[in-house]
């Protein structure tokens, strides 16, 4: 097995903030902004289906953000390249169902177990030969059907709270058609602001509490090794990881010339997550948007810089994250749940894009997909697994298929 070995480390840290030059400093602010405010919707849609306690939630949101962005400060700059570094999305949407059954410190030992996975995926080799080989319209379509629960939210927030969620859609639609808008005020940020002053003169703004800690106090999570939570996420999780937001953040660089450390990454991912998991966040992963943001303009040469500077940001979020939960928490459910949705369009739009690009003469693998789409959207939870992990399962099995007599017949 071979491990990548990066390129010789120049100590001239002087040099570096020399290099540092405008496209490099405007893509780590964008690049930073843009997976805050999306993301942090993301784990309050979360926690609030979940009823988490903010102690648990404070720490989640360290974990994510610190830890990762110290990832990226380290990686970026002893391989001279931008490799941003997060958590994984669609992890966390499989919550919205696990949670339902399963108690938070059962989902805290999948995570460690799905990080151990991952380190030995990554020693063994077999992290590339996964991402080449595992076909990854199945494995959009469980993600697309896992999504799919944010997307709804947008229309049940409108109809429960249609001025501010309204205005708040209304707000990202502007910066997404737009590009002169967007390109200095991403549509997060956007909805973020125009939901936030609708909301105040709403008199439902945020609230800052008087007496409050502004610094985070993360909090280790005893595990719960449980054999259904092992079952139900710790395959999709791994999966969610280095088949889609690993392979994301990968193909990203590489179309700008880069070759990412996939095995290191995978090994990262996996000591990442048994660290981030013991304070109560899903695995680390290697996020694709944010990258690109990264690498969309300046040169090769710095753009790493770019995300040395994101990894400074990133971590400074998570240590201040109970000032910024405590101020999100304070806003009206709804309006969270729509932020939540509205950062999962584009995912969701991803997901859909890549998992039915069927032809015009459908296949026993569109059927495939089909199956896990279904499967997955089904909620059902057979032996008490949930259903993203059947979609998988099933799909995958009409994908090995060489024959189907129902398919046949339907064709």
């Amino acid at each position: 097995m071979k491990l990548e070995h990066p390129p010789s480390i120049s100590t001239n840290f002087k040099k570096l903030y020399h290099s540092l030059d405008r496209n490099s400093l405007t893509n780590g602010l964008v690049a930073a902004v843009f997976a805050v405010t999306g993301p942090v919707a993301i784990i309050l849609s979360v926690a609030s289906s979940a009823n988490l306690e903010k102690n648990i939630i404070n720490s989640w949101v360290f974990a994510a953000f610190g830890i990762g962005g110290v990832l990226t400060l380290v990686l970026s700059y002893i391989y001279r390249q931008p490799l941003a570094m997060a958590w994984t999305m669609p992890g966390a949407a499989l919550l919205i169902s696990s949670l339902d059954h399963l108690t938070f410190s059962e989902a805290v030992g999948a995570f460690l177990v799905s990080g151990l996975l991952m380190v030995l995926l990554g020693l063994s080799g077999l992290a590339r030969w996964l991402m080449i080989n595992f076909p990854s319209n199945i494995v959009m379509a469980m993600v697309a059907g896992v999504f799919l629960p944010f997307g709804l939210n947008l229309i049940a927030g409108v109809t429960n709270a249609p001025l501010i969620c309204g205005i708040t859609i209304f707000g990202f639609t502007i910066a997404s058609i737009f590009s002169q808008i967007g390109r200095y005020f991403p549509p997060m940020l956007t909805a973020l602001v125009f939901g936030i002053i609708t909301a105040t003169f709403a008199g439902k703004g945020p609230i800052i509490p008087e007496h409050m800690s502004w610094f985070a106090a993360p909090m280790i999570i005893t595990p719960t090794f449980s054999i259904d939570a092992m079952i139900e996420l710790v395959i999709p999780l791994v999966i969610s990881v280095i088949a889609v937001q690993n392979m994301q953040g990968v193909s990203v660089l590489k179309t700008v010339g880069y070759e990412a450390p996939i095995n290191i990454l995978t090994i990262v991912c996996g000591y990442g997550s048994l660290l981030m998991g013991m304070l109560g966040c899903v695995p680390t992963c290697v996020t694709g948007p944010a990258n690109a943001i990264l690498v969309s303009s300046g040169g090769k040469g710095t753009h790493y810089l770019g995300a040395m500077l994101f990894g400074l940001l990133f971590a400074l979020v998570g240590l201040f994250a109970p000032l910024l939960i405590e101020t999100a928490t304070s806003m009206p459910r709804d309006f969270i749940l729509v932020l939540g949705g509205l950062a999962m369009l584009p995912v969701l739009t991803s997901a859909f894009c890549q998992a039915f690009s069927f032809e015009r003469s459908s296949t026993l693998d569109d059927f495939a997909v089909v199956v896990t789409f279904l499967v997955t959207i089904s909620d059902i939870a057979i032996l008490n697994i949930a259903s993203p992990f059947w979609g998988l399962v099933f799909g995958y099995i009409v994908y090995l298929s060489p024959k189907c007599s129902f398919y046949k017949k339907s064709t």
